[in-house]
């Protein structure tokens, strides 16, 4: 019995080492793209991305959200269901295009997403690129192969339709 614990353990530890070392062959940085035809113009869907105190009102993963500057950039942070997150507005060309990032440097993972809207038949095509940065490497395969790179991206799009419909 005392053998068969020990080949077991030293399987899955064979397993997580495999895991380990393929996480630090697969690259750091990745850019994942989505986008979606929203039922709102381009100023309402622009006012809803930057009105970040209002993300828990359309965001079930956001419970509340701080604001801790407004010049130069907008900088927040975010606590919900990924823990706290810090992130600031880099760029704003309203109602056109919006580039934010991760401001919290300690996390196993960063990076910023660019949003880019335009109008369709009364509604807004919008463009989220994610150029995303996975630093642990055992994230970095679960970022790949179990959730995929584009997850948080769909999960946001999809609440925000919710949102505007």
């Amino acid at each position: 019995m005392l053998r068969i614990a020990i080949l077991v353990a030293g399987a899955l530890g064979a397993l997580l080492l495999a895991l380990v070392a393929f996480g630090y062959a697969l690259p750091v940085g990745h850019v994942a793209t989505r986008d979606a035809v929203l039922p709102a113009p381009p100023e309402r869907v622009f006012s809803v991305l930057t009105d970040v105190e209002a993300f828990p009102t359309w965001r079930p993963d956001v419970q509340a959200v701080d604001v801790t500057a407004r010049t130069p950039h907008v900088q927040w942070r975010e606590r919900g269901s990924d823990g706290t997150i810090a992130f600031e507005v880099q760029e704003s060309d309203p109602p056109r295009r919006l580039v934010t990032r991760i401001a919290d440097r300690t996390l196993p993972f960063g990076g910023a997403w660019t949003f880019v809207l335009q109008p369709v038949d009364g509604g807004t095509k919008l463009t989220i690129t994610e150029n995303g940065e996975v630093y642990n490497p055992l994230f970095r395969v679960m970022s790949r192969f179990v959730f995929g790179h584009t997850a948080t991206i769909d999960r946001y799009l999809g609440d925000l339709r919710l949102y505007l419909q």
